[in-house]
């Protein structure tokens, strides 16, 4: 393996002020997930919409032979209304998909 591949290159700054959050909140969010990841993720677990809401964010067992992680685990989600539903009244017209045909003559089909 290269130097090169293990290189990272920062974004640039209009990709980077576009952005959701910035660098100083992120690692704000990391230091919460790791000191205290039942409240991180119980706030975080109210961001999407729940059939069924969940009561328990985390439960895991780290016996030995028997290890088991489970999030949210009596919560019931609808993935598609939390991933395209609920984008719709404002973004039903913004491409979602670019399909490239196999033809180099067809044109690009962007889909919404």
């Amino acid at each position: 393996m290269s130097e090169d591949t293990n290189t990272m290159t920062a974004p640039s700054e209009a990709f980077a002020s576009s952005a959701h959050i910035d660098a100083e909140t992120y690692n704000e969010m990391y230091t919460r997930s790791v000191e205290d990841p039942v409240s991180f993720w119980a706030e975080q677990g109210k961001i999407l919409d729940w059939i069924e809401p969940y009561t328990q964010v985390k439960k895991t067992c780290f016996d030995f032979g028997r290890v088991d992680i489970k999030w949210y685990e009596d919560g019931v989600l609808n993935v598609s209304a939390n991933c395209i539903d609920r984008h719709l009244a404002k973004r039903s017209l913004q491409t979602a998909i670019i399909f490239e045909p196999d033809d180099p003559n067809e044109p690009a089909r962007h889909i919404t």
